[in-house]
């Protein structure tokens, strides 16, 4: 099978350079081995939060200018401010016309509201998510009887803490009780699964319209809008007050969402997609990829003018901790890591990890390397890549829509499709 291009991993960087390929007149695939860790994602998206130092980002353009020196390992360093900054704007659109549309600019980060009532910084979220609420604010955090997910009690406490006058209750929802008498089944997702039936709206509207005449708004748990926002929207039109949503524990009802939408879109678009199947291994001559073999499809190689690995770090098994080391899965590429496995991490588990840095060494084309050499036709992209801490530096979203248009830039910038 020929392709222009091959991507291994159809998570949010996968999807997003297959859909850029795609509108540029390539024959592209995915290989997806299963669900990525979009899923469990609270929908929104960083670009970059904090420095390598801890302090925090105002004003993005500056960041990026310090984290060059900072951390010249991070992608964003090797790809250019400029550029981040320009791919970012085009990220925003290219998942406007996905159907996601978001709250937010890369000028600067905003703050969302977590479903623990802290602030967390972000550069994209869901229109559903809500932001810091003034002081004066009213809020309502509305849970699910039963439902041990969320804990609106928690994130009430901390919102007063703030000096927000929030309250915390539980609503009874009867519809749910088949789903109530079994604890592993009692999950967000499943929650909207019933109530984003067009039946059970009224249920739920009577549920929350004495609270909307309580509060200025009210903050759910993300339970509803698998699919799309008609419940959300239906709500915010019904009652008295506005609705917001607050992601749960994962599996995440807006990251399922997002991985729906950019799927679909890629599909649309023109791109073959791959799902349960997995690289196990491929053929590299002369430094150029070659063929590549899948799990489903060890007798038929798969050949492309570039492969695009996208193969997320170690909890999709894009990079395998070893005694020894870390490796990358699929090609053995150069992984940025400490040698001593003491470095790996702090003894103090809140600071930033070492181990989190870990990843694939590239050129400033993103082209990944192999025993030193820069491979001609293979970039790397998203989370398998090396020199960033995603959760200290508040960048994982960011660095994953980056990448995947550099990458996909260059690869057009190469012209010519099969």
């Amino acid at each position: 099978m020929n392709f222009d291009t091959v991507i291994i991993g159809g998570g949010l960087a996968g999807l997003l350079c297959g859909i850029r390929l795609n509108q540029a007149g390539q024959r592209c695939a995915i290989v997806s081995r299963g669900q990525s860790a979009l899923n469990f994602s609270s929908g929104s998206l960083d670009l970059l939060s904090h420095l390598p130092t801890g302090e925090p980002v105002t004003d993005t353009r500056a960041g990026l200018a310090s984290l060059a020196t900072l951390a010249p390992q991070h992608p964003y360093s090797l790809i250019g401010a400029e550029h981040v900054y320009r791919y970012a704007h085009e990220a925003q659109t290219l998942l406007a016309a996905c159907g996601l549309d978001f709250y937010g600019n890369a000028d600067a980060p905003h703050y969302r509201i977590t479903p623990l009532g802290t602030q967390r910084l972000a550069w994209l979220s869901p229109p559903e998510v809500p932001v810091s609420p003034n002081a004066g604010l009213r809020v309502g955090v509305v849970g699910i009887s039963g439902f041990l997910d969320f804990q609106p009690q928690l994130a009430a406490q901390a919102l007063r803490k703030r000096g927000i006058d929030a309250t915390a209750t539980d609503i009874e929802l009867p519809l749910l009780d088949t789903l109530r008498d079994n604890p592993s089944e009692f999950r967000a997702v499943n929650i909207a699964r019933v109530l984003d039936q067009e039946a059970n709206f009224t249920a739920l509207c009577d549920a929350l319209a004495p609270l909307s005449e309580q509060h200025d708004v009210l903050y759910l748990p993300a339970c509803i809008g698998l699919t799309d926002n008609q419940v959300y929207t239906r709500l915010n039109h019904t009652l008295a007050c506005e609705v917001r949503l607050l992601p749960t524990l994962p599996p995440s009802v807006p990251g399922m969402r997002m991985q729906t939408r950019l799927s679909q879109q890629f599909i649309r678009s023109g791109g073959t997609w791959m799902p349960g199947d997995e690289v196990i291994r491929g053929r590299i001559d002369n430094g150029v990829v070659t063929h590549l073999w899948t799990r489903k499809h060890e007798d038929i190689p798969l050949r492309a003018r570039n492969v695009v690995l996208a193969s997320g770090s170690f909890f999709s098994n894009g990079l395998i901790a070893g005694r020894d080391g870390v490796r990358e899965a699929v090609f053995g590429l150069d992984v940025i890591q400490c040698a001593d496995r003491t470095d790996w991490y702090r003894d103090d588990v809140f600071d930033a990890q070492p181990w989190q840095q870990f990843g694939v060494r590239t050129d400033a084309s993103l082209r990944g390397q192999q025993n030193g050499e820069t491979l001609a036709n293979l970039y790397a992209i998203g989370s398998v890549l090396g020199g960033f801490d995603a959760i200290a530096q508040g960048c994982g979203g960011g660095v994953c829509a980056v990448t995947a248009l550099h990458a996909a830039q260059h690869i057009c910038t190469q012209g010519g499709t099969s």
